[in-house]
C-alpha cells in the first residue's frame, strides 16, 4: 500500500474527516510503537505538537483557510535551530545546548502552522553517510533494521519511511538528503544553493550546506519546498527572488524534455541490479516522449577527492567555535589551552576529529596551494561540465548511490568505502545545482534511488520530471513494512 501523504491528509483535514489533534495523536502512537526499533528521534516534542495541532483545528472550525502543510505531523533534523529546544548535532559537545533563536526555515514553517513531533538523529555534525556516527544512537532502516538508513539525514528519512511522521527536513552537504531518501525509498531534494536560507542551520561546510525536504511523494516535496524557500537577508548567500508555487510544476508530461545520461555515472562501480533499474527508468522516460541524450562529465571522477578536501577544510574552520568557552560542553583544564584540548577531545567523535584534522592539514602553510587551492580549481571544472551539459539537456539522470543500503557496521572501520558511497551526490554540492532522489526499483527488498539534476533554480523542471515518472510507475511508491499508520 501507498504511504500517507501531506496532500491527502490536508484534504481530510479541510473536509473535517479527521482533526489535526486526532492525526497527531495517531502518529505519536505509531511513533511510540516503532521508535524503539528504528531510533530515528533524539527528542520528543509531543506537548508542543498537540498545542500546534489544536490551533489548526480552531482555524478550520472558524472557516479559515490553512496552508497545505498546516497540522500535518513532521520532524526536524537536529542541526536546525528551534528556539528553546535542543540542537545537539548528535554530538556530545552540544548535548545540553538549547537554541536561543529560530532558524529561518522554522520561522517560515511556524507561519504555516507546522506540527513537529521532535528532532531527528544524524551523523555527528552531519559528517557521515549512515547515521552510525551519532554520539547517541544508531538509526536503522525501516525496510530492514539490519541496514543503515543512509546519512547524514538518516533520522529524518527513517522517521518518514517508518510512518513516524509525514515529512521531515534534512540538510545536504554532500548527499545527506538524497542518499538517505534513496536508501529509504523516499523523495529527497537538495535545492539550489541559496534557495533555502541557511540561517539557523549549524554549519558543517558553509559553501556546500543546504536545507531541503524528505517526503513520501513528489507532490509533498513541492509543498514543503513552497513553505521553506525564499530570500532571507540574514543569509548572505540567499538568492533574492520572490515567492514561487512549485505545485504548478506537477505536470504529468515529459514530451520533448531532453534527459542527459552521463556515462561517467554508470561505470563499473554501479551495482548490476541498480543499473538495470535505472536503465528501465530511462526507457520509461523514452516511452513517455522524452529525448534521451548522452552527455559527458569528464571531471566527475575528481569530484569526490575535491569534496573531501573542501568539506573538511570548511568544517575545520566552522567547528573551531566549539572550544568550551562560548557554549556547549566544557571540560576544565589547568589553563585555557588544556581546557580547549580536553573539551574537544571529549566532545567530538572519531569521524568529526578525522575531518577536522584533515581540514586543518590541507589549510596549513605549505599545503594550502597543493591541496585546497587545487581542489577549488577542480570544483570550477566540475561545475563547468554540468553547465555545459545543461545547455543541451533539461535534466541529467544518474544513480543516487552505487548500490542500495549496506548493513550496519559493514563500513564502520573503512572510511574510504564509506566516502565512496557519496560518489554520485557530492558533485551537486560542489556546483550548487539542485538535485532530487526518487525510488526507481528494489533489490532484495531495499529501495534503489534515481537522481535527477537540473540547472540552478530549475526545481520546477526536476519536479515535473520526477512527478511524471512517479505517476507512470506507481509500483515504486509504496510504504516500508513499518510504515502503516492506522487512522
Amino acid at each position: 500500500m501507498e504511504p500517507l501523504t501531506i496532500h491527502a491528509l490536508h484534504d481530510q483535514l479541510v473536509k473535517g474527516e479527521i482533526s489535526s489533534v486526532e492525526l497527531t495523536k495517531k502518529y505519536l502512537a505509531h511513533k511510540d510503537a516503532v521508535e524503539p526499533k528504528v531510533q530515528a528521534f533524539l527528542s520528543d516534542n509531543r506537548g508542543y505538537a498537540l498545542e500546534a495541532a489544536a490551533i489548526v483545528d480552531k482555524k478550520i472550525a472558524a472557516g479559515e483557510s490553512i496552508h497545505d502543510l498546516a497540522g500535518i505531523p513532521g520532524a526536524i533534523k537536529d542541526n536546525i535551530c528551534i528556539k528553546g529546544q535542543q540542537a545537539t548535532c548528535a554530538s556530545k559537545i552540544l548535548e545540553n545546548f538549547r537554541s536561543p533563536y529560530n532558524a529561518t526555515v522554522i520561522e517560515k514553517l511556524m507561519a504555516h502552522d507546522y506540527v513537529s513531533l521532535g528532532k531527528t538523529n544524524l551523523d555527528e555534525f552531519a559528517m557521515g553517510s549512515s547515521t552510525e556516527n551519532s554520539a547517541f544512537q544508531v538509526t536503522r532502516n525501516p525496510w530492514n533494521t539490519d541496514y543503515v538508513p543512509g546519512g547524514s539525514s538518516g533520522g529524518s528519512a527513517a522517521a518518514v519511511a517508518a510512518g513516524e511522521c509525514v515529512w521531515a527536513l534534512g540538510s545536504d552537504t554532500g548527499g545527506s538528503i538524497r542518499q538517505p531518501a534513496a536508501y529509504c525509498g523516499l523523495v529527497g531534494m537538495k535545492p539550489t544553493y541559496g534557495l533555502v536560507s541557511r540561517y539557523g542551520l549549524i554549519a558543517f561546510a558553509s559553501s556546500l550546506d543546504q536545507i531541503g525536504p524528505i517526503t513520501n511523494d513528489v507532490t509533498d516535496c513541492a509543498i514543503v519546498l513552497n513553505a521553506i524557500a525564499g530570500h532571507d537577508e540574514r543569509d548572505s548567500t540567499s538568492i533574492p527572488q520572490g515567492p514561487k508555487d512549485y505545485k504548478q510544476a506537477l505536470v504529468n508530461d515529459v514530451k520533448g524534455m531532453k534527459i542527459g545520461i552521463p556515462e561517467e555515472y554508470f561505470s563499473e562501480g554501479l551495482d548490476a541490479t541498480c543499473r538495470k533499474a535505472l536503465e528501465d527508468a530511462i526507457e520509461t522516460y523514452r516511452k513517455l516522449g522524452a529525448e534521451i541524450v548522452p552527455v559527458h562529465m569528464t571531471h566527475t571522477k575528481y569530484g569526490l577527492a575535491a569534496y573531501y578536501i573542501i568539506a573538511p577544510a570548511e568544517a575545520s574552520s566552522n567547528l573551531a567555535r566549539f572550544d568550551g568557552v562560548g557554549f556547549g560542553m566544557r571540560v576544565p583544564g589547568k589553563d585555557i589551552v588544556d581546557m580547549y584540548q580536553k573539551t574537544r577531545s571529549a566532545g567530538f567523535g572519531p569521524e568529526v576529529k578525522r575531518r577536522i584534522l584533515l581540514g586543518t592539514y590541507v589549510l596549513s602553510a605549505g599545503y594550502y596551494d597543493a591541496y585546497y587551492l587545487r581542489a577549488m580549481k577542480v570544483r570550477t571544472l566540475v561545475k563547468r561540465d554540468f553547465d555545459e551539459a545543461l545547455k543541451t539537456v533539461d535534466v541529467i539522470l544518474t544513480p543516487t548511490a552505487p548500490d542500495t543500503a549496506f548493513k550496519i557496521g559493514q563500513n564502520t572501520d573503512n572510511p574510504l568505502a564509506m566516502y565512496l558511497g557519496d560518489v554520485c551526490t557530492v558533485t551537486l554540492n560542489l556546483t550548487g545545482l539542485p538535485g532530487m532522489s526518487i525510488c526507481c526499483g528494489y533489490k532484495d527488498g531495499l529501495p534503489i534511488g534515481m537522481q535527477l539534476i537540473s540547472k540552478a533554480l530549475g526545481e520546477d523542471t526536476l519536479l515535473r520530471a520526477a512527478y511524471t515518472f512517479e505517476q507512470n510507475r506507481p509500483e515504486f511508491h509504496k510504504r516500508s513494512p513499518m510504515g502503516e499508520v492506522e487512522l
